[in-house]
């Protein structure tokens, strides 16, 4: 089993700035492309950032030049800089990995964060 536990959000002012984390842990034995994904309240779930395990960032365009997508696989921890916030930026923040286990070595397989509040506001 493979569990990912994100954590830093918060409440913030606009024009402030959050640095989320979030760590994998288990029977993990390799973990593909990372990625975050929100949900705003009565919004779909949308991408908002994702990195491959070469470190090949991608980005929705309404964060680009903002928000930042790190990782760090000896800990296996993705991370989202996000910077100059926004009150529309406001959302469940959602860890994601393409994680292959030490019992299925063959595939990947998803997995998803429990997910991280987000509000920015005066």
């Amino acid at each position: 089993q493979v569990q990912l536990v994100e954590s830093g959000g918060g409440l913030v002012q606009p024009g402030g700035s959050l640095r989320l984390s979030c760590v994998a842990s288990g029977r993990i034995f390799s973990i593909g492309a990372m990625g975050w994904y929100r949900q705003a309240p009565g919004k779909q779930r949308e991408l908002v950032a994702f990195i491959t395990t070469v470190s090949a960032t991608n980005y929705v365009d309404s964060v680009k030049g903002r928000f930042t997508i790190s990782r760090d696989n000896a800990k296996n921890t993705v991370y989202l800089q996000m910077n100059r916030l926004k009150p529309e930026d406001t959302a469940v923040y959602y860890c994601n990995a393409e994680v292959k286990t030490i019992d299925n070595t063959a595939y990947y397989r998803e997995y998803w964060g429990q997910g991280t509040q987000v509000t920015v506001s005066s």
